[in-house]
């Protein structure tokens, strides 16, 4: 491919990472991209997500950041979900002074709108679900759709995700078939609702507040803003020991009943029972959480698909910043692809730099989950009551150090990256 002044780039999945890499490539000359999405129409599954100051970068690179409003997660509240007992209250997961938008929760399809009206007109490609590929040697890379149209590529990007797997989730999975995703135990059960139906309700509506049971924990969160008619909020209740499903692999966003549900929290604080009791019947969406082992290079086929966000990295929203980690991806993607177009070199040495810089970053994060899991164990032995265990849960898994994810600035990486290259 060297020389070449044009390189087809074909985008697998319609998610945060797809759109900011649609984004970020789609203002590069000399690529033509385009983005396949399964499903017939824009779609987001879910209910809120988090966005801090590595969120905030890399949405401004994109010009995407003024669409997103959400919730303050400042003063956010640790609580013992049995007793109510406050174990803990945090600012910010980060720095203020890093970004004065601080910490925010907003609504998911909110950032998904926000990257839609960035996306040029005509890239992307709705109700194209991918079910083959092929690697063409020297003639890059064959898609075949469920339609049974079909297209060549010089390089697939793999932005399709963990909840896919396996009926969809098929760029990693046929780049490596051998590496394999298996349940974690837990589910989590979201929905939002008006924030005026759980204003009755003490402690509630006030922050964001975590409340940590011995089997699972419940989230509660704004997603709105102050200038919203209507602010809603967010509930998620997770479910730590939960049997896996017969018969079933994935299940991402169907619906459940209120009763599965409430299930969950019949031996925690009456406050929590009753915010739950509020959400109407059907409302309820659940996800069963899935997860994988390292990746040890996240590009493949003699470097003609790269793989971004979750697909790459099969942490199961270990961090609660995967949508960045994937728009962060696609970001440094496309400064490669620049780099290298400009000293007329191969596409592959383009993904070589993408996985020089990205995967070293996705290890520490493994790094970080085993060392967090190990003080835990240690926790869990030596303390004496819940609350002592709670609290050593939350400055271990919570609020440890993990500046390197939440205040990363996804622009100084790169130019760190060619100044370290210019050293050479």
């Amino acid at each position: 491919m060297v020389g070449r002044t044009l390189i087809n780039v074909a985008i697998i999945g319609g998610g945060p990472g797809g759109l900011g890499t649609a984004i970020a490539l789609s203002q590069l000359p000399f690529v033509q991209v385009s983005l396949y999405e399964k499903n017939p129409e824009p779609r987001e599954a879910g209910a809120g997500i988090s966005l801090s100051t590595n969120a905030w970068k890399v949405l401004d690179l994109l010009g995407a950041s003024n669409g997103v409003k959400g919730g303050s997660k400042a003063n956010t509240h640790q609580r013992n979900a049995h007793t109510g007992t406050i174990l803990s209250v945090v600012p910010s997961p980060e720095n203020s002074k890093a970004d004065s938008r601080g910490a925010i929760r907003a609504r998911r399809t909110r950032l998904q709108s926000a990257l839609l009206s960035r996306v040029p007109e005509g890239i992307i490609r709705y109700d194209k679900k991918l079910i083959h590929l092929e690697d063409l040697a020297n003639d890059g890379v064959r898609l075949v759709f469920h339609d049974q149209t079909e297209t060549v590529a010089d390089l697939v990007v793999g932005a399709d995700g963990i909840q896919s797997e396996p009926i969809s989730q098929i760029v990693r999975r046929t780049l490596l078939p051998n590496h394999h995703l298996s349940f974690t135990g837990t589910i989590a059960w979201r929905v939002i609702v008006p924030k005026a139906n759980l204003a009755h309700i003490s402690d509630i509506t006030s922050f964001t507040s975590w409340w940590w049971g011995e089997t699972g924990h419940v989230y509660f969160s704004d997603v709105d803003d102050d200038s919203e008619e209507t602010p809603h909020f967010e509930i998620t209740v997770r479910g730590y020991r939960e049997p896996e499903i017969p018969g079933k692999t994935v299940v991402w966003g169907v619906p459940a009943t209120n009763d599965r549900v409430e299930s969950r929290v019949e031996k925690y604080d009456q406050r929590i029972k009753d915010a739950v009791n509020v959400v109407p019947e059907g409302a309820w969406r659940e996800f069963a959480m899935f997860a994988g082992p390292r990746l040890d290079r996240i590009i493949g086929w003699e470097n003609k698909v790269a793989l971004i966000g979750d697909a790459s990295h099969p942490l199961s929203g270990a961090f609660g910043s995967g949508a960045t980690f994937a728009m962060e991806d696609g970001w440094i993607l496309a400064r490669a692809l620049e780099y290298t177009q400009s000293l007329s070199l191969p596409v592959g040495d383009a993904l070589e730099i993408f996985n020089t810089i990205r995967s070293p970053y996705y290890a520490r994060m493994y790094e970080h989950l085993d060392e967090s899991e190990e003080r835990l164990r240690k926790a869990r032995e030596e303390t004496k009551s819940f609350d002592e265990f709670l609290r050593a849960k939350i400055k271990y898994f919570l609020y440890g150090d993990k500046d390197f994810i939440y205040k990363n600035d996804i622009q100084k990486v790169w130019k760190d990256y060619i100044e370290a290259v210019g050293r050479h």
